[in-house]
């Protein structure tokens, strides 16, 4: 594909569709929008766009498409696998501006949004409506970034994904057209179901404008608790086994020593540097949220649990659960001047022993610097694999690893991203995850992008 890079003229023309203030093509403005979190090359786009409105997004992307220029969508620069990285310049549209909470129906358990909100805020302000929005990724993402990817986090073993809470879309598409589609009732069955082929799809076929999402009421009792293990494929037979006994966790994560490691010389948590499960329950009452922990601590005493802590405070929680959040950042910060791959799969629960088990020993055997945890519930695990900035036969062994394990997963019948998107660094296993279904998914790129304009280079190898 062809596409063209910005030039006076259409500079000029743009700045009559916003204020100066609002378009940029500082250098600095660039280079912050020429990366995301990941360890992708950053490039950076011709320009950089703030809408306040649908109407300006619907009058920007018409004239992009009509003069085949490059249009990126940005939340927060906050996702893992490059999908905000405007590989072919162009246009970015930053929603930063776009950030209004519209309207808050808490008997409906229904809020909508603008993309740039921060779930975090949205959700600091349910608070004192006894509500939450549940997807948790952890990042300051915003919600329209977290449509794009489909995110997910320490809660959807419980409560589920993105694609879960969306009720209702309002959708620009390639050519300026805004399209509606949803509605605000709790279940339909009416049509083709477009929301969930827009949800996740990075900005490819269309650019989130407005969202109506689901809410839950916040959970009026909790019981927190820490499991430590032996090894790996203990925490993972534990944690099939606590699945397989309807315990219905809110929360199940799975720390390698590591990570451990790196929590307690950060945080000075003081926790065994062992494979370590961290849980929670939520419920109506002290007895079930205790009785279901109990039942916790029986199923992984079974599977060789060295020690379990339980009946966490709300404080503590909130340390542990902080430090599982900024548990990727603190692994930047343990290696200045180097970068670090985010490797993101998943497999059902009955292969999760095998996988993270796999994980562990294939990076040991490589003397690789890595660190494996996971949302033990959903079986979604992460292996972050660090290497010398410009080491490149380091490089080398850290991308047959990688591969290795994603193939393996796939062939477990899992997955090569649980809930990073595919992005930039997936794509080479679309055709193995996929077959024939990537054909398809191409047709459906062209019928609502047929210049191939929306987050070009993405998804597709």
């Amino acid at each position: 594909m062809e596409f063209t890079r910005l030039n006076e003229k259409h500079v000029r023309d743009l700045m009559t569709m916003v204020p100066t203030e609002r378009f940029s093509t500082g250098e600095s403005t660039l280079d912050l929008h020429s990366r995301d979190q990941s360890h992708h090359r950053p490039t950076r786009p011709d320009g950089v766009i703030w809408p306040i409105g649908k109407s300006e997004v619907s009058r920007i992307l018409g004239y992009a498409n009509e003069h085949t220029i490059p249009v990126t969508p940005w939340g927060a620069g906050s996702s893992l696998e490059g999908n905000p990285i405007p590989v072919h310049g162009g246009l970015v549209l930053d929603f930063s501006l776009m950030n209004h909470i519209i309207d808050i129906r808490e008997e409906d358990f229904q809020a909508d949004v603008e993309p740039g909100v921060i779930y975090k805020d949205l959700n600091e302000k349910l608070r004192h409506k006894g509500l939450f929005f549940p997807p948790d990724p952890g990042a300051d993402a915003t919600i329209g970034g977290m449509i794009a990817n489909n995110a997910s986090g320490t809660r959807t073993v419980r409560y589920g994904s993105t694609k879960d809470h969306v009720l209702r879309l309002s959708v620009a598409l390639a050519n300026g057209e805004i399209i509606d589609m949803g509605t605000r009732a709790s279940k339909s069955s009416s049509g083709y179901d477009l929301i969930h082929l827009f949800v996740g799809s990075e900005g490819t076929l269309g650019i989130v404008l407005e969202a109506t999402v689901r809410l839950v009421g916040l959970p009026s009792e909790f019981s927190a608790g820490i499991a430590t293990f032996p090894d790996l494929g203990a925490a993972g037979k534990a944690v099939f086994g606590i699945l397989r006994g309807g315990l219905s966790p809110a929360t199940l994560e799975l720390l390698d020593p590591k990570c451990v490691e790196v929590i307690n010389r950060e945080r000075g948590l003081g926790l065994k540097a062992l494979p370590t499960l961290f849980m929670e329950y939520h419920g109506s009452s002290e007895e079930q949220v205790s009785e279901l922990m109990e039942m916790a601590r029986d199923i992984s005493s079974s599977e060789g649990c060295v020690d379990f802590r339980s009946g966490i405070g709300r404080a503590e929680r909130d340390h542990i659960l902080g430090a599982r959040h900024e548990l990727g950042e603190m692994i930047f910060r343990a290696h200045p001047g180097y970068r670090v791959l985010s490797l993101d799969i998943a497999v059902p629960i009955t292969a999760y022993p095998e996988i993270i088990s796999g994980a562990s020993h294939e990076v040991l055997e490589r003397g690789l610097v890595g660190y494996t945890f996971s949302h033990a519930g959903d079986g979604n695990i992460h292996l972050l694999l660090a290497g010398e900035e410009d080491d490149s036969c380091q490089w080398a062994v850290i991308d047959q690893v990688s591969e290795k394990i994603v193939l393996k997963a796939l062939a477990l019948g899992g997955t090569a991203t649980g809930e990073h998107g595919v992005g930039i660094g997936k794509r080479r296993f679309m055709e193995a995850e996929h077959g024939k279904a990537l054909v398809w998914m191409k047709r459906i790129k062209a019928l609502f992008d047929p210049k191939g304009i929306l987050n070009p280079g993405k998804i597709f190898p």
